[in-house]
This record gives structure tokens, sequence and C-alpha cells, in this order.
């Protein structure tokens, strides 16, 4: 049986990876750093704290972690302003579920821009709690922010279906003791081994149904 639904937002409801990974390239090369092959897909996931480190302390960005994390959140704060790109029916798909369970969002993305994004989206009372792993001691692949929001919900994390689209998440979510529901991002598909974590894997969040919640509990 499933108690609760908790939604990653990054990739999931708003189309956002490749505005943090573009808003943050630019900001690399910017400020005298270097952007490795893979550094989109060991971002995925980070809290704000850990990848304001990982561009100041390995990727040789010129400013210190506050100020990286500082300017680069102002930056996405201002194209959110301007478009947040939800996902094509995402909004649909969470109003679906609210009906069914309680909702939470458990999202590696600064508080103000969770805030901005439901805002913007129309979802700001669709969600029982949110959560950035900003206020968490570890980000994702770590199962902190999972847990958490399972205890401000007051319900089991084994009772409740994750949904995520990163690799990073699935293994966080999975980790917290959730059933994970994965919706893979086109260009960044997961990991063989977050892959085989999921319980089931979607095309589209558009595929997303009570049903299919219904049959993961």
């Amino acid at each position: 049986m499933v108690d609760a639904v908790v939604f990653d937002l990054d990739g999931v409801i708003v189309d956002s990876e490749p505005v943090w990974e573009e808003v943050r390239r630019a900001y690399v090369a910017t400020h005298g750093g270097t952007w490795r092959a893979d550094t989109q897909r060991r971002l995925m996931g980070m809290s704000t704290g850990e990848w304001a480190h990982y561009l100041s302390d390995e990727l040789g960005v010129q400013r210190t972690a506050e100020q990286v994390a500082a300017e680069v959140v102002e930056e996405m704060t201002r194209r959110y302003t301007a478009h947040v790109p939800l996902i094509d029916g995402a909004d649909e798909v969470v109003r679906r579920l609210a009906e069914r369970w309680p909702l939470g969002l458990a999202s590696s993305s600064p508080t103000r821009l969770i805030a901005a994004a439901l805002a913007a989206t129309g979802l700001t009372d669709a969600f029982r709690t949110t959560l950035s792993t900003e206020e968490t001691e570890r980000g994702k692949p770590a199962p902190d922010v999972y847990l958490t929001v399972a205890r401000h919900l007051g319900v089991d994390p084994a009772r409740c279906v994750a949904v995520e689209d990163s690799s990073n998440g699935v293994r966080s979510a999975v980790a917290a003791g959730m059933t994970v529901v994965a919706v893979p991002h086109g260009s960044y598909p997961l990991d063989p081994d977050a892959e085989r974590l999921a319980a089931t894997a979607l095309g589209s969040i558009g595929e997303l149904t009570p049903e299919v919640v219904d049959r993961l509990g």
C-alpha cells in the first residue's frame, strides 16, 4: 500500500537541467574554470553547497563557494522570472495524484527556486511539504532529503513512491527505502546501476497515473 508520493522537481516537473547546465557551464567559463565531460552528471543531485564547492575547488573557478552559489542562483532566479520550463503535462499529473495521496517534494534546487517554480506553475498548494537539500546535511545520492520529507509527511518511507529523473536521485530515494518510478531525461540517461534500482521506468511524466502508483504498493 502506498501512503504518499514524493516528487523531485528538476527534470520531473520542470525541464530545468539543461538550464542549470547552460548557466553553470557559462559561469565556469567566465570565471576561469574548466568544464569537464562528466561535470553535469556529477552535479545532478548535489546540494547548493556541494556543487558550489565543486565548481570552486574542483573546476578551478576563481570565486569562493559562497560567491559561486549566490551568483549562479541569482542567474537561475532571473531565468525563472522570465520563464519556468514546465514539462508538458507535469502539472496535471501532480494534481491528479494529489487527489489520492499526500505529496512531498524533495529537491536539490535552492529553496527560493523551489518556491518560484511552484508559484509559476500553480502547484504550490499541491504539496503538503517541500524540502531543499540546502536544509539537509547531505545532498543526493544520500537519503537525507527523502527521509526528512517522509518524516514531515508522517509516513514510513517504505510506503512512499518517489518520482525521479537522475541517477543520484534514484539512488537517494532507494537508500531512503522508497520505491522509485524513474522518468529519465532524454539528454541525461540513467547509469546502469540506477536503472536497476528503479522499480519501473517511464518514457514521460504523462505516463505516471494513479494506476501505476497503485501497482507499486
